[in-house]
Parts: structure tokens; C-alpha cells; sequence
């Protein structure tokens, strides 16, 4: 790590201490914390996904790997700013721990249609193929490396850890992705290969299912038991933040899963019908979910038609809406009874030219559908904004003109 290195990474490092200290921090927090307890209508907006790596600020000046990293985060960081969207600058630097074992002690490989990895699709090798290939499954245990993960730490509190506080994340390798089992199951076995088990296989796809969910519980139970989960833990895809859970803050650890949000989604599940979601995956993600204070339910998957069956879950809070999703009918079932992450399609809204017209036509027709009810407007999945740096941010001021007309 040269001079060069540390002195890119710490300027940008100061330029985002003081974005993340500035006031308008405190109104979001407060504005999310109230939409996510009922006591807000009007929606806020939150982009997740915009295209970094098409944007000229996302070129790195630095060379070191450790401080590519942080430089990629702080350029992503005050690049986002610019949206003036609602999402929340939080005044410290997260580090991830390094764990000594992860995963399910079998591994799913990425088959590329070139030579080499690229941006292209690909398709996962299942490694599950024949039944008995459950047999070579491990359960996840909660071991953190502690010497690499001190070695890790130290290297990033020496570059920037005076300037913010760098936020030492040691909770379970099985989180939101990694915990919700529909994603591994799907590495694991195969989407075409698990919905045939269903009905050849059914008590075998039972059995694994049980393994991985109980896997998972212990996994988190391992982590609250040694005092390693903390208040940066809770995840809901939108901001963490609600008046019945502690907010997010760094380094406070020996939190209980009971004051944290839990994000769990189906994407595999999508054209699953609801009895058999409901009895071959949400009955194992319930015991998960249970531990939690809150939970935040669904992502890209289309859940038009089991809002009934996720009334199972007795703390959930948050419903995706998703670019799929019928968005009339699951406002009149969801009603006032959960928050709705609204999430229209970013190749209608971004992606593909910026139709002002055809985004207004969308957003009035959905908003007035949504009226009455606790939502959010969340764009994600942006792959290409067409290498357009201001497209998001109009995006962003267009929607409020839409929002004040409409709501």
C-alpha cells in the first residue's frame, strides 16, 4: 500500500464522514423509522441499484486490493448522493469478519458460455445430482477466523479509522441470501430439478429442507450465543430502521435477533403455487424468521398470490411488490396490514431510453392503486442506465413531481 493509496481512500473517506454527518441523515432516519411503523403515507423513495460500474466515477485510482475496496465504496457512496433519493449515509465504515467455515461443505460451480468469466450468464453445475449426494452435506457452524479478521481489521482501522469508525461485522455466515434456502436450494439442486422433487421426491426434498433449515437456526443461534451479532446485523432491503427495534449502529454487539429486521425472499419459489410454497419452504423459513423482531419478505419474485400464505409469518412487516407483481390486487390484500416495498420495472422507468410520458403513465396508474396504504418506492435491478450519469438522478426528481401530484 503506497502514499497514494492511503491518501486517495482517506480523502474520500472524509468527503463521506461529512455527507454521513449532515443533518438531512437524521431527518431519513427519522421519516424511515416512522414509514416502517405505520405512521407515514407518504411514500419514500429509495434507488438500491443504478448501474455503478457504467458510471466514469466508478474507475478506481488506487492499486492496493484492500484499498480498492474502500475506495469502490466511498466513490459508489458520494456518487449516490447526488440522487437525493432517501437512502440513509450511515456514519461508519462496515468490515466484514472472515470465517473459518461457510456453506453447506458442497459447492455449486458457474459454468460460462466463453472461455472466461465475464458479465455473462452462466449456469450453475448443481452439485446435488443424484439423491444420495445430500449425504455429503455439512451444516454451517459459526467460526470466525479470528487471526485473519484481526489482520483484516487492522489494516483498514490504520487507513481510515480516524477519520470514521470502522464497524466490525462478526454475525453467522447465514444471512439474508445464505439464509433464506429457496437461493442455496436452488444452487444446490437446480430450480427444475427441486420443483420435480416435489412431486417424485417429496419426503426426500422434506428431509433436506429440515437439514437446511435447521442449519441455518443453528448457525444464527452459534452467532447470539458467543455475542457476535450486532446492531448492523438486521437487514430489510430498504433502511433498517423501525420504532419497536434499536436503529443500526456500529461495534454494538451481544444483540439478540429479536431487535433486528430479517430480510427472506422466494425468488426460486416464483412459479411455485402457494400450497406448495407454503409446504415445501415457508413452513422451514418460519423457524428462521421467528427469532426475529421483524421481518421483510420477498424480492424479485412475484407474490401476487400468496399475500394469504404469508400471513403465516407472525412478524412480518415489509411485502415486495415486485416489476411482476399484480400491483392492484396485492395493495387490496395488503390494505394497511404490512408496508409495501413497490418496486416498478427499472427497463420501464431507466434502463432503455428515459420516457418521461411513459414513467408518468406508470407511476400515476400504480400510485393511485397504492393510495391508503404504507409503501415505498424502490428501484432496483438496474443493470444499464445506458451509461447516462444523470438518468437516475432525474429519475429520482421526477418521481417526487409524480408523488406531490398524486399522494
Amino acid at each position: 500500500m503506497n502514499n497514494h493509496d492511503r491518501a486517495v481512500v482517506r480523502e474520500l473517506a472524509m468527503q463521506y464522514i461529512e455527507l454521513a454527518n449532515a443533518p438531512a441523515e437524521k431527518q431519513k432516519r427519522d421519516m424511515w423509522r416512522v414509514k416502517n411503523s405505520f405512521k407515514m403515507t407518504e411514500p419514500l423513495i429509495y434507488i438500491r441499484a443504478y448501474a455503478w460500474n457504467e458510471m466514469p466515477m466508478s474507475r478506481l485510482q488506487t492499486a492496493d486490493p484492500v484499498c480498492r475496496q474502500i475506495e469502490n465504496f466511498f466513490r459508489n457512496e458520494l456518487y449516490r448522493a447526488t440522487f437525493t433519493d432517501d437512502y440513509i449515509f450511515e456514519p461508519w465504515y462496515s468490515v466484514n469478519c472472515i470465517y473459518k467455515y461457510s456453506g453447506w461443505g458442497i459447492d455449486s460451480r458457474r459454468e460460462y458460455p466463453g472461455e472466461t468469466e465475464t458479465l455473462e450468464a452462466f449456469k450453475y453445475d448443481y452439485p446435488i445430482k443424484d439423491l444420495d449426494d445430500v449425504k455429503k452435506m455439512l451444516a454451517p457452524v459459526h467460526a470466525v477466523d479470528e487471526a485473519a479478521t484481526a489482520e483484516k481489521l487492522t489494516i483498514v482501522q490504520e487507513l481510515i479509522g480516524y477519520i470514521l469508525p470502522v464497524d466490525l461485522m462478526r454475525g453467522p455466515c447465514c444471512r439474508n441470501w445464505t439464509a433464506d434456502i429457496s437461493t442455496d436450494l436452488g444452487r444446490l439442486r437446480g430450480m427444475e430439478n427441486f420443483m420435480l422433487d416435489m412431486y417424485e421426491n417429496p419426503e426426500w426434498l422434506h428431509g433436506l429442507l429440515k437439514f437446511m433449515s435447521e442449519g441455518v437456526r443453528r448457525n444464527q443461534e452459534q452467532a447470539e450465543s458467543a455475542g457476535d451479532i450486532g446492531l448492523t446485523f438486521g437487514y430489510n432491503q430498504a433502511m433498517a430502521y423501525a420504532e419497536e427495534l434499536p436503529d443500526p449502529a456500529p461495534n454494538v454487539n451481544g444483540v439478540k435477533r429479536e431487535h433486528l429486521w430479517c430480510f427472506t425472499a422466494a425468488q426460486e419459489y416464483a412459479l411455485v403455487s402457494p400450497e406448495m410454497h407454503e409446504e415445501f419452504l415457508l413452513r422451514y423459513q418460519l423457524p428462521v424468521m421467528s427469532k426475529f423482531g421483524l421481518v421483510a419478505y420477498g424480492c424479485c419474485e412475484d407474490l401476487t398470490n400468496k399475500i394469504a400464505m404469508l400471513r403465516q409469518i407472525p412478524n412480518l412487516r415489509r411485502i415486495a411488490v415486485s416489476p411482476f407483481a399484480n400491483v392492484k390486487k396485492c395493495a387490496e390484500q395488503i390494505g394497511t396490514d404490512y408496508v409495501i416495498s413497490y418496486r416498478p420495472s427499472p427497463a420501464d422507468m431507466v434502463a432503455y431510453g428515459f420516457d418521461e410520458s411513459r414513467i408518468r403513465k406508470i407511476l400515476k396508474r400504480d400510485l393511485e392503486y397504492l393510495k391508503g396504504t404504507f409503501f415505498d418506492i424502490t428501484l432496483k435491478d438496474v443493470e444499464t442506465v445506458q451509461s447516462d450519469p444523470d438518468r437516475i438522478r432525474n429519475w429520482v426528481k421526477l418521481v417526487r413531481e409524480i408523488v406531490a401530484e398524486t399522494c
